[in-house]
């Protein structure tokens, strides 16, 4: 009788790749692959990385070289968009056993079967142009909330990513597929879904992505409104130019979908959003964050901005700053420009220093620090739903409010899972 074998998964990146993640081990734990803690010795380690930085790069190298360490027997399989991009380059790296593209991720199984420890990496990968078909995936971990993916890829093309290209086209599930999703997530006690996908607004592609379909983001959450033991849904970030005001109107009076947007922005500067080929202009932004405000004076809104943009000058990072002071916001999520290999923002001149890049990745985390303190501020002395995580961290546990306040508090095991009234 076969010896059952061990797996271990390990993320980079977004919370997509934790709902694939999620997704991968619970299809290996039914072929008869018992799951293993990262830490813990096991017969086979995945890593589903993230490319959107060089920091992924170099973290998923550090990690085959710590496993090389600690089990040398072991195999080890990376998969995700870093896979997809340079499937050659990682396949060089000491002590990695296989490599599976976009499309070969969701055979996993079968290629661990077929490998043996000592023959040289091997590839599974293909253009990423014929990768088609949509594999839904929700995270389970401690039944507090889930990422459920109910869209992939992108049809965008911004000047600094390769998304498109680790992802492939824009495509969706159904809504019917999505709805039962759902319910199976409540029957397991899941009180919150977070609704994730690489460009969320574009929700309605079919599975091969070639053509729209009658459906699209604002039905889905229609329908999602209408899942019985569902508590709570956030919308997990939607580009500006998708957010409709039918999906913030349906936001502020729904009891449902969490008064809380994440909304990318990029650059505060028209200019280097035109360099971006992103699809708006700030104004439009000032727009949608004004009418969300409007109808949702409570709503936490957060920001993803790029600092260090090829072109990016002082003046253009002083209209950015200026304009993330003036915008009624809670929080950002800053990033420093990476190059990425392929992207025509390589193309752009000048260069900004990495010194400088640095720079303005601290000064605009200040700013974001001061929002949102300025934002829980302002809602002190209220009292607003929090639904506490499972996770005990040096004998506390945090929770979230509605418009995503964290709180801390002394870890009560009743208090797990479930929605409590606190005043802020």
């Amino acid at each position: 009788m076969e010896k059952q074998r061990s797996v271990a998964f390990h993320t980079l990146g977004c919370k997509l790749n934790f709902s694939e993640t999620s997704m991968l081990s619970r299809s290996l734990e039914a072929e008869g692959f018992v799951k293993r803690e990262w830490d813990d010795l096991s017969d086979v380690y995945v890593i589903n990385t993230c490319s959107v930085t060089d920091n992924a790069d170099k973290e998923c190298r550090q990690l085959v070289r710590r496993i090389q360490r600690r089990a040398p027997e072991s195999l080890v399989v990376i998969t995700g968009c870093y896979a997809q991009l340079k499937p050659k380059e990682i396949a060089e790296i000491p002590g990695v056993d296989l490599v599976l593209g976009a499309a070969e991720k969701f055979n996993l199984a079968t290629h661990i079967r077929e490998l043996a420890k000592g023959d040289s990496a091997r590839i599974s990968s293909c253009d990423i142009e014929d990768v088609s078909g949509f594999h839904a995936s929700y995270s389970i971990n401690d039944r507090t909330r889930t990422f459920l993916k109910v869209q992939d890829g992108c049809d965008y093309t911004c000047s600094f990513c390769t998304i498109p290209m680790a992802r492939g086209k824009s495509r969706s599930d159904s809504i019917i597929n999505v709805v039962r999703n759902a319910e199976e997530l409540a029957a397991t006690g899941v009180q919150e879904i977070v609704l994730t996908g690489v460009n969320l607004g574009d929700f309605g592609k079919g599975p091969d992505g070639a053509k729209k379909t009658e459906e699209n983001f604002y039905e889905l959450i229609q329908a999602l409104e209408g899942v019985e033991g569902i508590r709570r849904y956030r919308i997990s970030s939607i580009e500006p130019n998708l957010l409709t005001e039918d999906i913030i109107r349906f936001v502020g009076q729904s009891g449902k979908f969490m008064p809380h947007f994440h909304v990318p922005l990029q650059s505060g500067s028209n200019d280097v959003l035109g360099a971006m080929r992103r699809r708006y202009r700030r104004e439009l932004y000032a727009e949608r964050v004004a009418m969300i405000k409007s109808l949702m004076p409570h709503c936490a809104i957060g920001v993803d901005v790029i600092v260090g943009f090829p072109g990016e000058s002082d003046v253009h990072f002083k209209e950015t700053f200026d304009f993330l002071h003036s915008l009624d916001v809670s929080y950002f999520h800053v990033f420093t420009y990476s190059e990425r290999d392929s992207t025509r923002a390589l193309e752009i001149k000048p260069v900004v220093p990495i010194s400088v890049r640095h720079e303005r990745n601290k000064t605009l985390r200040n700013l974001s620090y001061m929002k949102m303190q300025h934002f829980t501020a302002q809602h002190a002395g209220e009292t607003r739903p929090v639904l506490f995580e499972g996770h005990e961290k040096g004998g506390m546990m945090e929770g979230y409010t509605d418009n995503y306040i964290r709180i801390t508090t002394p870890f009560r095991d009743e208090w797990v899972n479930k929605i409590v009234d606190w005043k802020i």
